[in-house]
């Protein structure tokens, strides 16, 4: 998708710095997907205490057959 947008010139240059990408469009789309996810990470997070296992369940047992 093209698009044109006004961004902070001195957050873009410390970005920059901090990951050593040296293109405007690759910083974006690397922080679009650092975004993305950490989203799904925070949406795994409220998952807690909500799903419940089966007392026989073993997940150590579950990757031996792997």
């Amino acid at each position: 998708m093209r698009t044109n947008i006004v961004l902070n010139d001195g957050l873009i240059e410390e970005a920059i710095k901090f990951s050593h990408i040296s293109t405007k469009k690759e910083l974006i789309e690397t922080a679009l997907q650092e975004y993305v996810n950490n989203r799904k990470r925070q949406n795994l997070k409220e998952l807690k205490g909500i799903i419940k296992f089966s007392e026989d369940y073993d997940y150590k047992k579950m990757r031996e057959t792997q």
